[in-house]
């Protein structure tokens, strides 16, 4: 990024009612490539997440078992996870969930699929990032920001996309957008519920204006879809695309890979906010272990190693002190946006189907 940031605030930077997002694939894959849930041996603590993109989920996998912990990791898009633990209910295959955001995770909870865990690091963050019901079902990793952005050197600040509602009419052909398996993931989600927020009725189609509607509809027309695997920066470095849609962890790893410096777009209104949560899968026969994993997994420590590694922006204090200043500072460059998550949440299935049905090319 070549813009001047200033330094970051962790504390109160967002409420508990946020979501969190990350770039990953609709469909179910395992850190080794695969595309279902492994067969596992007793010992080995099953680990669902939307989190595993990027060299995530084999980080992870790597530095467990260099602690002394057997995980596979099962990765998919946020709302495919909720929908997966959701159908094994009643047998579940998971042991530790992490990565979801605070809306999943409130699903997750209400359906009994969470269980009540104390971590021992839970005095070094700020709990009311996580499980606000008054239980202890899932606690704050990692804040994120949904957040468009464009190639700097496709535009002039006074030419570049300021919104958008605003790509939609007037930057055709130039901007990705989510293709039908991105619809499932958390950053789409989180995005799709900033937009439609700004167009919320009571008496229009499923909450929304008929002006909302033909947003989206616009915007999805005139957009170029995205590609599976394809990450965005790619597709900007062959000039294939100028704007779309990035979780804000992402930015700086893929600006380095691919020679490409972009910009974030900071609407007055503000953008998605959310924060990483982690908890234990209810009925797992393994909880104790899990529970030494949630254990180590959050620890100032862990974190700020995960951090540094990732460029992530974690909410453990002590992490804080060993991650990337700018990264952190990329969480403060834009506001956090109002919305009521707890409507999305019972609308995004609906919104996502009529998406599917009508609007995608």
């Amino acid at each position: 990024m070549s813009k001047t940031r200033t330094p970051v605030v962790i504390a109160g930077l967002v409420s508990a009612a946020l979501l969190t997002m990350t770039g990953c694939s609709s469909a179910p894959s395992t850190s080794d490539g695969g595309t279902s849930t492994p067969a596992v041996d007793g010992s080995t603590l099953v680990v669902y997440t939307n989190s595993n993109s990027d060299g995530r989920g084999e980080w992870w996998t790597e530095e467990a078992q260099a602690a002394g912990f057997d995980i596979q990791i099962v990765g998919a898009g946020g709302g495919d996870v909720v929908n997966k633990l959701v159908a094994e209910k009643n047998r579940p295959v998971a042991d530790v969930v992490f990565g979801l955001n605070n809306m999943y995770f409130s699903q997750l909870n209400a359906e009994g699929l969470v269980s009540d865990y104390t971590p021992s690091w839970s005095d070094e963050v700020d709990e009311t990032l996580g499980d606000t019901e008054g239980e202890a079902a899932y606690w704050p990793l990692v804040q994120q920001a949904s957040v468009l952005i464009y190639d700097e050197a496709a535009y002039s600040a006074a030419d570049a996309p300021t919104s958008w509602t605003e790509l939609a009419t007037d930057f055709s052909g130039a901007y990705e957008v989510p293709n039908q398996s991105g619809l499932g993931g958390a950053t789409t989600q989180l995005i799709l519920a900033g937009i439609l927020s700004e167009f919320k009725d009571d008496d229009g189609d499923l909450g929304i204006s008929d002006e909302g509607w033909e947003t989206v509809a616009e915007l999805f027309a005139n957009g170029i879809p995205s590609e599976t695997d394809v990450p965005l920066l790619q597709r900007m470095s062959d000039g294939t695309v100028t704007a779309g849609q990035m979780y804000s962890s992402g930015i700086l790893g893929f600006e380095e890979q691919f020679g490409v410096q972009v910009a974030i777009v900071a609407p007055s209104e503000g953008v998605p906010f959310a924060i990483e949560q982690v908890g234990v899968v209810a009925g797992t026969s393994k909880a104790a272990e899990a529970e030494k994993f949630i254990d180590w997994m959050g620890s100032g420590e862990v974190q700020g190693e995960f951090a540094a590694q990732f460029d992530a922006a974690p909410v453990n204090e002590i992490a804080v002190q060993h991650a990337n200043p700018e990264a952190l500072a990329l969480v403060t460059e834009v506001k956090p946006q109002d919305v009521d998550y707890a409507w999305a949440s019972e609308n995004m299935g609906d919104w996502v189907e009529k998406i599917t049905l009508e609007y995608l090319q």
